[in-house]
């Protein structure tokens, strides 16, 4: 039998740890989703300046943030939560910077101003955390 005429193996089962990655990556978005409706002035404040209406782009990114969590968790919606939540760690990368740049903290605690700049190159986690559990994910598959 010709390779194309076989019939496809089925996919081994992911991981447990790219599973448990997936859900709490899942659980932590839901989570901070939330918190931009319940608590958004700490986000507020860490909006750039030049950006117009901050409390608007506070709940779009809250409502990006459920939406992404909420897809890594259906297996269809998988692959484009997954890039979607890159694609957001992009776009709120700038608020990001703007708090390193201002010293500004979320809470009511002072931050380190060193956290703060440190804490920017864990975008990058983020993003390949979002691509490993998301777009890496085998569409339509469900783990046991």
């Amino acid at each position: 039998m010709a390779p194309a005429d076989r019939p496809a193996e089925p996919a081994p089962p992911e991981s447990r740890v790219k599973v448990a990655l997936r859900i709490v990556l899942a659980l932590a978005m839901i989570g901070v989703g939330v918190l931009h409706f319940t608590s958004p002035e700490p986000f507020v404040r860490i909006v750039p300046a030049a950006l117009p209406a901050p409390l608007a782009l506070v709940y779009v990114s809250g409502v990006a943030e459920i939406a992404g969590g909420v897809g890594l968790l259906i297996p269809r919606l998988r692959r484009a939560a997954g890039i979607g939540l890159m694609a957001l760690y992009v776009a709120v990368f700038p608020a990001n910077i703007n708090m390193a740049i201002h010293n500004i903290s979320i809470g009511e605690d002072p931050v380190p101003e060193w956290a703060l700049w440190a804490r920017l190159p864990f975008q990058i986690v983020f993003i390949a955390w979002a691509y490993w559990v998301g777009v890496r994910s085998r569409p339509g598959h469900i783990s046991r």
